[in-house]
């Protein structure tokens, strides 16, 4: 049987690495019958943006201060790394803070008597 990746002493790491491991273990334990692709994630994605698109800077900030109190959250439960792009919790939280400001900011400057 030979490797996908090389010899066996390269493994390659990292989060799709794992869930494709995760899901073809899973497909394996149900009998070897492949499972199509379920592109959840975009629909996902094309609701979060319609939602964006209609309440506008509601919307940003709604979803930014969510995400940062879960990420706030499973950072004191002890999660370090996540499955997001920037991988540690820290600079996540700092990214959902900085848009939860300039959500708020846009939110409140036009009515700020000038």
């Amino acid at each position: 049987m030979s490797l996908p990746y090389g010899k066996p002493g390269d493994r390659p790491t990292g989060v799709a690495y794992e869930q494709a491991r995760a899901a073809e273990t899973a497909q394996a334990s149900e009998g070897g019958q492949a499972t199509p692709y379920d592109p959840l994630k975009l629909c996902v994605y094309a609701t979060v943006a319609l939602l964006a698109w209609l309440f506008g800077a509601w919307a940003v900030l709604g979803f930014a201060a969510l995400g940062f109190a879960g990420y706030w959250r499973a950072r004191r439960a002890g999660l370090t790394r996540s499955k997001c792009y920037l991988r540690d919790t820290r600079l996540v939280l700092a990214y959902l803070g900085l848009i939860t400001l300039v959500a708020a900011a846009a939110l409140v400057l036009p009515h700020v008597s000038r």
